[in-house]
């Protein structure tokens, strides 16, 4: 390098540089992608300021602070990579068959949360007015990995609506002893066998009651609604802890409260397809200000 002039070496070392920054802005667009979720970003931002801290106390020479920066950067690559495990998962699956551009293509369109959220509620009222049992698990955030079922049920990948969750329901089906499992706007599967829970519970709580706090305690990329069989109360449950008795109407506010729909989850890499496309269009009016490149309003004027 040191045989070049001083301006080629430069411009030599600004290339190297931005095309270090765009790898790893490409790298994190791309997780983002696989993972789609708002909640993520955030603990993308932390990572990064982390890196950012850890090559800073590096130009500084803090080796201490570095070595720790090191240590929280290692970890919490670790905790993002067990916490998003099927994701990560699912991209090292799109990397090895060579298909990682199917990321970039536009996902679907999924109808809004309140409409399939009103299926879901009048249909638990309805089999709550007739006493029959139900359990129903809906993703929330992330991906729900199937590993925590104990048997993974019937695909069946149909919209949700209130006349196919009563049919499963009914109780001369066959898959009406199981659990529902919901993502996004679909019923992915029936007759779904879930974990119990291990902690002591009354005596009025059924097994259905001791599965929705199995999975809900394994996971917090779900919530369970559970319609009791004998009295017809209906319990919402979040990380192993059980909501009861609720009403239609209040179940109704806590799934609109706390199900991040999958049109929320999908509208990140939008942005940021968008926020990409501003820079884009911003550098290129730097370049062609920096090498002088005549604009078209400039040949205009010439003329």
């Amino acid at each position: 390098m040191s045989g070049f002039p001083p301006d080629q070496r430069f411009f030599s070392a600004l290339f190297h540089n931005i095309l270090d920054i765009g790898l790893v802005l490409a790298l994190l667009y791309l997780m983002l992608l696989i993972i789609g979720e708002r909640r993520t970003l955030w603990m993308m931002r932390g990572l990064i300021v982390l890196m950012l801290l850890q090559v800073i106390s590096d130009r500084l020479h803090l080796d201490l602070l570095k070595f720790v920066l090191e240590k929280l950067v290692l970890g919490a690559a670790v905790a993002m990579a067990v916490i998003f495990q099927a994701e990560f998962r699912r991209f090292l699956e799109l990397l090895g068959r060579g298909q990682i551009l199917q990321l970039l293509k536009p996902q679907r369109s999924s109808p809004k949360a309140e409409n399939f959220i009103d299926e879901i509620v009048d249909a638990v009222k309805e089999l709550s007015q007739n006493r029959i049992g139900a359990l129903i698990v809906v993703e929330t955030f992330g991906t729900l990995d199937n590993k925590l079922f104990v048997n993974q049920g019937v695909n069946l990948n149909g919209e949700v609506s209130k006349e196919l969750l009563q049919t499963i329901f009914q109780p001369k089906t066959l898959l009406h002893d199981g659990a529902v499992f919901i993502r996004g706007s679909r019923i992915m599967a029936a007759g779904v066998i879930l974990p119990l829970s291990e902690r002591t519970a009354s005596r009025q709580l059924g097994t259905r009651h001791r599965a929705a706090m199995g999975i809900t305690e394994r996971s917090e990329n779900c919530l369970c609604v559970v319609v009791s069989e004998e009295t017809g109360s209906i319990t919402l449950a979040e990380n192993g802890n059980l909501n009861r008795p609720l009403t239609s109407s209040k179940l109704r506010e806590l799934l609109e409260a706390k199900y991040t729909p999958l049109v929320e989850r999908e509208s990140v890499a939008p942005s940021l397809g968008r926020l990409g496309r501003t820079i884009g269009l911003q550098s290129n009016l730097f370049l062609k200000r920096l090498f002088l490149i005549p604009s078209s309003t400039a040949k205009d004027d010439k003329k």
